[in-house]
């Protein structure tokens, strides 16, 4: 058994990969696509990269640039420092699989708390379960079920760095428990655990143009953090360390009208899995270490500071595949009167890397207190785990419910 989370991994990496995956360890990526080499990137916990609110959700998973808000801590934790608000907490809900099975979803809990004019904390907790899982034995036996989860646990410090620039470091704590003990392969099993920090900046200034007019600009390298492993017995594996970065701009039409656009820019910054050299029988070769003869590319099995300065240039095809690992999502948002918003987005990733292609729909509301926002995902070029979902978001206000209260 060469994963022995096996069934339940499946399940998650159905977020990124096509209808079939190949690890950062396998040994053999020899599926071609059209001329091009199928050669995807995965790599643990990636419940990580699932974009959580429905308000980004809808602008095609873009949040690096776009206007901050409460669940800005997957995207940036520097636009917390912008926050007109002192204080805020949002909920979110993201089924998954829900054409197939009906109690895989991921939950989502922010907030934040601005300390003075310059200084904001936030914090957030995401939660991902996969269900009932069965677990058998190599001839069949039932064994047992259990009911795989992982969450992440996260608390960030954001500050203002000048007129237009603001900063913000972010802590995590990842548990993930895919086998609850049971045993895989003969090993014992243990949950994963990593710690992860995230850096990111954001900028923002008005231009000159005839329409007022907001240009951000935003960074965020995340998840930055030790690798996983589930058993003593198998190398840990990269847990999905990302670099995010893209523009967006935001034109005050009028009294009432508002519309943005924006783009994100994303690579992971993890090994690409290389080449494996095989003998005229179609075996894949051993030097006499015993280690496998790469025929291109690196070696995956590195340290995680060596793997993210690699990750630039490691991949088998040299710089044109680096380039197609670089995922783009791009969106566009339109607000009236700050209380009723349309949403619109497109995600792309080459078809040689996963080929996720999807548009994405949304619509936000807002009413004294309360925010709510939806989206819904629809694919274009596979299958998705959030095909005829809706997502939904709730925001909580509390300068406003403190106004409210004063009014009374």
């Amino acid at each position: 058994m060469k994963y022995l989370f096996s069934v339940s991994l499946a399940f998650a990496l159905l977020a990124f990969l096509p209808s079939f995956s190949i690890g950062q360890s396998d040994v053999d990526i020899g599926d071609v696509l059209g001329q091009r080499r199928v050669n995807t990137i995965t790599t643990a916990v990636p419940f990580l990269m699932i974009a959580p609110d429905a308000r980004s959700g809808a602008l095609g998973d873009a949040g690096v640039s776009s206007a901050p808000d409460i669940n800005s801590m997957h995207w940036n934790p520097a636009k917390y420092a912008f926050m007109d608000q002192e204080m805020g907490v949002a909920v979110s809900y993201t089924p998954w699989l829900r054409t197939l099975v009906p109690d895989i979803n991921l939950s989502y809990l922010t907030g934040y708390r601005k300390l003075d004019e310059l200084q904001t904390v936030a914090f957030s907790l995401k939660y991902f379960t996969l269900g009932d899982v069965n677990f058998t034995d190599e001839v069949g036996n039932y064994m047992g079920t259990v009911r795989p989860n992982e969450f992440s646990i996260d608390v960030a410090y954001a500050r203002i760095l000048g007129q237009h620039l603001s900063g913000a470091i972010a802590a995590r704590f990842i548990y993930s428990d895919l086998t609850q003990g049971q045993m895989a392969g003969g090993m014992e099993t243990q949950a994963g655990i990593a710690l992860a920090a995230d850096v990111a900046a954001y900028y923002q200034r008005e231009l000159n143009w005839d329409t007022p007019t907001l240009f951000s600009w935003g960074v965020n390298v995340s998840n930055m953090g030790n690798k996983i492993s589930y058993t003593d017995e198998i190398n840990a594996d990269f847990i999905p360390i990302n670099l995010r970065l893209g523009p967006s701009l935001t034109f005050e039409l009028d009294e009432y009208n508002e519309f943005s656009m924006m783009v994100d820019f994303n690579k992971l910054l993890v090994p690409t899995p290389p080449i494996y050299a095989r003998d005229d029988n179609g075996n894949v070769m051993f030097d006499d270490d015993g280690e496998y003869v790469i025929e291109s590319g690196s070696n995956p099995n590195r340290g995680v500071v060596a793997g993210m300065l690699g990750s630039f240039t490691d991949a088998p095809g040299g710089f044109s595949e680096e380039v197609n690992e670089i995922t783009i999502s791009a969106g566009a948002e339109y607000w009236y009167d700050q209380q009723f918003a349309l949403r619109a987005g497109y995600f792309h990733e080459h078809a040689s890397k996963g080929n996720r292609k999807y548009f994405t729909l949304g619509v936000g509301l807002k009413y004294n207190v309360f925010g709510l926002d939806f989206a819904y995902l629809v694919p274009i070029a596979q299958r998705s785990p959030l095909e005829n979902v809706l997502r939904f978001s709730l925001t909580f206000d509390f300068d406003a419910l403190q106004a409210e209260q004063r009014g009374q």
